[in-house]
């Protein structure tokens, strides 16, 4: 909180830069609640999450490298 650094006269606390190990591990935090995410929207909506696999394999399907 900022601001009550202010009102108690202390110098704001600087941002420190962000180290390897800590972006690597918010980002593996990311992806596994992306994955929860995930499977809990196709176990809600089996019918949206089957069209949606369908579409992305004819997407892969019909893809020319």
């Amino acid at each position: 909180m900022p601001d009550l650094a202010k009102k108690r006269g202390e110098p704001p606390e600087e941002p420190r830069p962000e180290t390897d190990a800590e972006r690597r591990r918010r980002r593996a935090q990311f992806l596994r609640e992306l994955n929860e995410a995930k499977a809990l929207r196709e176990r809600v909506q089996p019918r949206r999450a089957r069209a949606a696999r369908m579409r992305q394999q004819m997407r892969m399907r019909t893809f020319r490298w």
